[in-house]
């Protein structure tokens, strides 16, 4: 079965037999599977009213578990973001009642952010709907072929997750 890749690597073989193209045959597929992993995110959350960053947020507090509240610095390593930005997703979601400031009790000058009920449950959905999409991504797969591909990719990715 040929795809997409199969046909741009041939291309570039062709004009350019002086290069190495053997990269593309792996990471040109890699970027067309996140192609594909970003519309099916962006699906499942748009059902839900969420936006991708909207996601990230909510999805880090409901997996800390009960009662679903980190501070604003463990928000920031989960997801990423820089300070700035995680005070104005913190704001918009507050506004959108998904997330609640409380005052942290272990420093007064500090809050926690909580997941509201609403949150909870738009996250919940989201989720399962993800996982759906994500199914039906690897569903040419048996399970062995997507344990090995996990193994291959986490031996890709461990490398960049560790020194960042």
């Amino acid at each position: 079965m040929k795809d997409e890749v199969d046909r741009l690597v041939a291309a570039w073989k062709r004009e350019r037999p002086d290069l190495d193209v053997e990269p593309l045959e792996v990471l040109s597929r890699v970027t067309r599977l996140a192609r594909h992993l970003d519309r099916a995110r962006r699906t499942a959350f748009s059902a839900r009213d969420l936006e991708p960053w909207e996601f990230d947020v909510l999805s880090a507090l409901r997996r800390d578990g009960a009662p679903y509240q980190l501070s604003p610095g463990q928000l920031l390593t989960q997801t990423l973001v820089t300070s700035g930005t995680m005070t104005n997703r913190i704001d918009r979601l507050a506004a959108k009642g998904l997330v609640l400031r409380l005052p942290d009790p272990d420093d007064r000058r500090g809050v926690l952010v909580r997941l509201t009920d609403d949150g909870r449950d738009r996250v919940d959905a989201a989720m399962a709907e993800l996982l759906d999409h994500e199914r039906a991504i690897l569903a040419g797969l048996t399970v062995d072929q997507q344990a090995a591909l996990a193994g291959l990719l986490r031996s890709l990715v461990a490398p960049f997750d560790n020194h960042a």
